[in-house]
């Protein structure tokens, strides 16, 4: 039988401060692939907690990376990697699509042959326009069940620089991993998108976390992104918190009522989905940011939007889980792709919805969801999905009707979720 938990009803409104939002490992991750390139000593502060990172400090381990984390997140990184690890060697990614992207194209550096797999969910997500830009670029790359799919075997082959071409309407995680191992590629690496490209914060999040290792030389305009030929240095590196998980607190307020100010989410915040808090202030709330923190306040009952979130598309689920709170209808639009995340969130959050009695109806590229004032006792499914527990927990909160199966699936993000849930229970205002 599958693991539940019930979510109690908080009585808003609440006046809380949020000391303890993990650090995000989407910046943390790219830290730690840039650090595991580099020759000598990283010392990144601030490491998530969470399972992604966790799969990733295993799968650089086995390409002879030397690397401790402390109990604090702090991690230590002496690299480079090994370019001729052990014929074979297995990387396992777990449910870490993030992790399995950057190894994939990590692996390509190796003279040997190294295996990335993953566990049943994430062999199922597809992998096919990474590993063609890398054979593209020359490297061997041999599925070893499905084309396009974990798991995979990959070598350096003949690995050159050049120009890739690659749709712009898939992750993004595609062109980071290409970008973060371009400046160890000879020549360097020219990638062009064939569409538009959507999630674009997150590349030029990408281009930052380089800059700081010393790979300077990049350069992302309208068409593309050029990574010239050079070396990443050790440094001392602070993982920002994570803007992603920063939404659900800001959330709660907006469901509740009341205020929250997270710390840490500041002015300096470099990812995209720092500006979910001004998608909250579009509805009705009130935001202000300071050097140190995001405050926001709700009053009154916030009114839908129609907005298109491709820039901001890890918050899709808490925008969601918002919107039946609100006073008029929610349109959420251009984010088809994240059908292709841990699970298809947009069919998950519209089935989930529908469960507690909210009206939805179902886009290609998004959905749209009414008022609701009455909420149905209801068992939510979670699909392995992080951000589907996380997302309806807000909804459970406010009404205290649902329960949540595998609650568990928060460690992939935020392990202290639900503690963190159950203090703001206890102490909302």
């Amino acid at each position: 039988m599958s693991a539940t938990r019930a979510v109690a009803r908080i009585c808003g409104p609440i006046n809380i401060g949020v000391h303890d939002v993990p650090g995000s490992k989407s910046v943390a991750n790219r830290a730690m692939v840039c650090a595991a390139l580099a020759s000598g000593t990283s010392v990144i502060q601030r490491v998530a907690p969470g399972d992604d990172t966790a799969a990733l400090i295993d799968c650089v381990r086995l390409l002879g990376v030397e690397t401790t984390c402390d109990s604090h997140g702090t991690a230590t990184i002496t690299g480079p990697m090994n370019r001729t690890p052990t014929a074979g060697v297995v990387l396992p990614t777990r449910l870490a699509g993030t992790t399995s992207r950057f190894v994939t194209a990590v692996a390509a550096l190796s003279e040997t042959p190294v295996v990335v797999d993953g566990e049943a969910p994430l062999r199922a997500r597809p992998m096919g326009a990474l590993h063609q830009a890398l054979r593209d670029l020359g490297a061997e790359v041999r599925p070893l069940e499905h084309d396009g799919h974990l798991p995979v075997q990959v070598s350096r082959g003949l690995l050159r620089g050049g120009t890739v071409r690659l749709p712009g309407d898939i992750s993004s995680q595609y062109i980071s991993a290409l970008m973060m191992i371009a400046p160890l590629i000879t020549g360097g690496l020219r990638i062009e998108w064939l569409t538009p490209l959507i999630s674009r914060p997150y590349v030029e999040l990408t281009s930052t976390v380089m800059a700081a290792f010393g790979a300077t030389n990049t350069i992302v305009d309208d068409d593309g992104v050029t990574v010239g030929e050079g070396s990443y240095t050790p440094t001392n590196f602070a993982v920002e918190v994570d803007a992603s998980s920063a939404s659900y607190p800001l959330a709660l307020a907006a469901v509740l009522g009341g205020t929250v100010t997270v710390h840490g989410l500041d002015t300096s915040n470099r990812q995209g989905d720092a500006r979910f808090a001004d998608v909250l202030a579009h509805m009705g709330a009130t935001v202000t940011r300071s050097s140190n923190a995001t405050h926001l306040s709700v009053d009154a009952a916030l009114v839908g939007i129609d907005i298109d979130m491709a820039d901001i598309s890890d918050t899709v689920p808490t925008l969601a889980a918002v919107a039946p709170f609100a006073s008029s209808p929610t349109t959420i639009r251009g984010v088809e792709f994240i059908r292709r995340k841990e699970t298809d969130r947009i069919a998950a959050m519209t089935a989930e919805l529908r469960r507690c009695g909210v009206t939805v109806d179902e886009f290609d590229d998004g959905l749209r969801i009414e008022p609701c004032d009455r909420f149905n006792n209801a068992e939510i499914q979670t699909y392995h999905d992080h951000r589907i527990a996380m997302s309806m927990a807000l909804v459970g909160s406010a009404t205290g009707t649902l329960t949540i199966v595998e609650p568990d699936v928060v460690t992939k993000s935020w392990p202290d979720f639900w503690q963190w849930l159950d203090h703001v229970g206890t102490n909302p205002g």
